[in-house]
């Protein structure tokens, strides 16, 4: 990616909570199943997976979880006031982040290496050719 310079600031939509991405992320997955369709009122939701020190936020969040069909719990950050999500996390791997990337003031670094769950996928929504991409979640 040209010119990206770190670290990257992010807010919610209010700007109650703020954050800086201090480094790339590791990976950034595109996820077609049903549950962040309805997240992201969208086709799928973006997420950059983040080392847990990448990220400074600042700002009091507010959590919530479910179980995901992978059999792992889904935890979710977001802002108390405007109710934007920040960012995601599995219990079982603190040191992983699963940052919403389009928080980001500079969202270039927006650009999905892998799609998950693509069996429950929109149908008028075309995978770029070449991009890795699995039935449910491969791990």
């Amino acid at each position: 990616m040209q010119d990206i310079r770190y670290p990257i600031p992010g807010s919610c939509q209010c700007g109650h909570i703020t954050y800086e991405l201090l480094a790339p992320p590791l990976r950034v997955i595109a996820c077609h199943c049903r549950e962040c369709q309805k997240l992201s009122t969208s086709a799928f939701s973006l997420t950059a997976m983040v080392e847990h020190d990448a990220l400074k936020v600042s700002g009091q969040l507010k959590h919530w979880e479910r179980p995901s069909d992978s059999g792992n719990t889904n935890c979710a950050e977001f802002c108390p006031r405007c109710g934007n999500r920040i960012y995601h996390f599995n219990p079982d791997q603190p040191n992983i982040i699963k940052l919403k990337p389009s928080t980001l003031s500079d969202t270039r670094i927006i650009q999905p290496t892998l799609h998950v769950w693509v069996s429950e996928k929109q149908d008028w929504f075309q995978i770029p050719e070449g991009v890795e991409q699995h039935p449910t979640q491969p791990w």
